[in-house]
Order: structure tokens, then sequence, then C-alpha cells
């Protein structure tokens, strides 16, 4: 069996490694390990490779952004933060049709902005808005849904953890992608929302009212989340103006949120401790995957497989627009069987060569980060997509009255808009790359 053979079967058997609840990781890393000594027809090498390659895998000095961009999100959860932003949202548009669900949007598009994980928003905003929607009487499948279609601007709008191991695997400038994701991710929080005011239409009784507050309330709970646009412009702004680099960004940012738990009363040595142990524990779990992909993309490597597939498309002349379709299609498929990270990890280093091969009439930069943001959205689909929708799971075991299936059915709509994102995206890719123009 030639070394490509190999890299070609090595998939199909990782899959069904996941498929056995093998860790992701781990089971990368197996493949990955196997696969390189087979491939070099000895277990030396690869050994004496092992020994340094955790060492400079870690030592990356970008890969320090994913702790500091993660203890934000637990600071900015102690310190009330989500819960300002849903009540300031509620605040203005509750009372309308489908008002307390697009406010629950629009909340996790505010935390996602300090957060940068779509996990974490979900789980955080799903505490906070799952009681006030069941207690406005909406209707469970239109609650799970908007909240773990709503989670999933955790990693679309800037910071995104996502995005970094992107940049990193690319070697694109991560500032850059961060200001391309900018427009996608409030295009989408506008699609979530269109989305809910037609399903309330369409099933009325999908959503009840609440009583319009007094402009004096509205702005004081507006008030409330100054904090948040302070953060955001301090990380997002220090970045794209150079004052901070993205590492030293998430530095200020974790900082700034930790001293606004502490202002509100919600960080204190307890709370800090637990907040430093969940960081440390979802930093381990993103690094295991970092790990394991490293050396399952050095047995790829060693195979040539993602060079010659690169050459073997260039060479079949097809449009590069059918292209990126079949690459996006792939993401979606995966989306259903595997986590972001996961795919992030596993695809780019074989579709990137690819893309970058391919005339979209765009400089080599402006399609590397097109394809970012590109993936990044078809990515987050996958986390609402059924049935191994990430965020699907994490809303429902919090909504436990409301049955699984019903929110399967509720999400579609929120995957279709998503949909028709990623087609005008596709189409336009100036919208993505407009505010780098500037």
């Amino acid at each position: 069996m030639t070394p490509i053979e190999m890299a070609a079967w090595s998939f199909p058997i990782l899959l069904l490694l996941i498929f056995l609840r093998m860790p992701i990781g781990l089971a990368m890393a197996l493949c990955g390990l196997v696969g390189a000594m087979l491939v070099l027809g000895d277990t030396g090498p690869m050994l004496n490779q092992l020994k340094q390659f955790t060492y400079s895998t870690f030592a990356n000095y970008s890969l320090s952004i994913i702790p500091l961009f993660l203890l934000m999100g637990q600071f900015a959860a102690l310190g009330g933060l989500s819960q300002a932003l849903f009540k300031a949202a509620e605040a203005w548009i509750g009372h309308r049709k489908g008002g307390v669900a697009m406010a629950a949007v629009g909340a996790c598009a505010g935390f996602g902005a300090i957060c940068g994980s779509s996990l974490a928003t979900a789980a955080t905003m799903g505490q906070v808005a799952l009681p006030e929607l069941r207690r406005a009487g909406y209707a469970g499948g239109l609650s799970t849904a908007a909240l773990a279609a709503g989670g999933t601007l955790g990693i679309l709008i800037p910071p995104s953890i996502v995005l970094v191991i992107y940049a990193i695997l690319t070697e694109q400038n991560i500032a850059h992608l961060f200001v391309a994701a900018f427009i996608p991710g409030i295009m989408a929080a506008i699609g979530y929302m269109i989305v809910i005011a037609i399903y309330v239409r369409v099933k009325p009784e999908s959503a009840g009212r609440i009583e319009p507050l007094p402009m004096k309330e509205r702005w004081k709970a507006t008030v409330k989340v100054w904090p948040v646009l302070v953060i955001f412009l301090a990380v997002v702004g220090g970045i794209y103006t150079g004052i901070f680099t993205p590492t030293e960004a998430a530095a200020v940012g974790a900082f700034g949120t930790g001293v606004a738990a502490w202002a509100a009363g919600g960080l204190n040595r307890r709370t800090l401790r637990d907040a430093l142990l969940g960081t440390a524990i979802a930093t381990g779990m993103i690094f295991m995957i970092v790990l394991g992909a490293g050396l399952f993309n050095t047995f790829l490597a060693l195979s040539q497989l993602p060079q010659e597939l690169a050459r073997w498309v260039i060479e079949l002349g097809i449009s590069p627009w059918n292209v990126l379709v079949v690459i996006l299609l792939i993401y979606l498929l995966l989306g259903c069987v595997m986590d972001s990270l996961s795919m992030i990890l596993l695809t780019v280093p074989i579709f990137f060569p690819v893309m970058m091969g391919l005339d979209f009439g765009l400089t080599p930069t402006e399609t590397a980060i097109w394809f970012g943001i590109l993936v990044l959205i078809v990515v987050e689909v996958g986390l609402i997509t059924p049935p191994v929708g990430m965020n699907l799971f994490i809303i429902n075991k919090m909504a436990r009255n409301v049955p699984i299936t019903q929110t399967y059915i509720s999400v579609m709509p929120f995957v279709a808009s998503d949909l028709v994102r990623t087609a005008i995206l596709v189409a336009f890719p100036g919208i993505s790359l407009f505010l780098l123009q500037l």
C-alpha cells in the first residue's frame, strides 16, 4: 500500500474510532503515530520526534491566546455580564412579537464578543435566558433552538478561538481574520432574528408577550452593559490599531473582565479558583486535540496527500467555485459527526493548499482570509446540525422538559438562515474583505 493510500484509509479509520467514542484528540494521535511509522517503515524516527513534538507545539506563543480568552469568558460569566446583556436587549425589544428570543440572540452576540467560545456562550446564556423565555410563554422548541443558534455567535463574532487556530495553521494575521469576521457575525445575528420574526408569525402560539418597560428603565438596563463595550473595544480595537498583539489584547481582556467581575461581587477566592480550574480543563481538552491533530498532520505531510490532492484538483480543470462548494459541503457533512475545532485541525491542512492553488480573482492573502471566514461559518452550522450539534445538546440538557426531537425540528430554520448567509458570502467575497480594505 502506498503512503497516499494509507492516508486515504486513515480517514474512515479515524471516523470509526470517533464513532466508538474514543476521544478525538487521542484518535487523531493514534492514527498519526501508526500511519507515520508505517510510512517511515521504522518506529525510531517518529518516537524520537515525539520527544520534542509536544514541547515545540505548545511553545507556540500564539497558542497562549486560547486560555486567556477562555478565562475572559469565565470572568464575564462571574461578573453577571451575560445577564446584563440579556436584560438590556430584553428591555428594548422584549415586548415585541418574538422579542425575548431576539433579545437572547442579541445577548449571545454581545457575550460572544468577550468570550470566543460557542459552547461557553450557549451554556452561559442558556442559564440566563431559558427561565425568562419560559416565564414569557415561549415554546420549548423555539427557546432551545434560538439559544443554540445564538450560541454559535461565540466563535463567529471576534474574538474567536477557532479563528486563532485557523490563523496558526495557515500562518495568517489573527487581527485581519478578526476584522473580516465582524460583518459576517453581525449578518448571522440579524439572520437569526429574522428567522425568529418569521417563526412566531407562522406559529403565533410559540411566543408570548411581556409588558414594555418605561424608557427610564430601558436606559438603566443599557448602562449596565458598558463594561462589555469597553472590553470589546479594548481587545478588538487594540488589535486592529496595533496597540496590542492578539495575545496582549487577550491578557488585557481577561484582566478587564476580572476587574468587572470583582466590582460586581462575583469574583472572590473561591470563584477565582473555580474559574482557573474551568479554564485549565477546557484548555487541556483543546490542547489535546491540537496535539493529536499535529501528529495526524505530520503523517499526512509524510504521505504527500495534501500536495497530491491540490495538484490533482488543479489538473482536473474544474471551476474553482465548484471545488469550493464541494469543500463546504464536506464541512457540512463532517459537522454532523465532529466538533468544530477537530474539523478545523483535521481538514485545513488538506483543503488549504487546494484553495491556494485556485484562482478566485483575489490575492493569496485575501483568498486565505475569505476561505477562513467561510470555514468558520460552515463549522458554526455544524454546532446546530442534528444529530451531533454540540450546542443542541448543551441547551437541551438545561431544558429537560423539551424533547430533543422538538429542538431538532425547531432549529432547522436557523440552519437554513446559515446556509443562505454562506451562499451570499461565497458569491460576494467583498463582504468579508470590506473592512480590511478601508
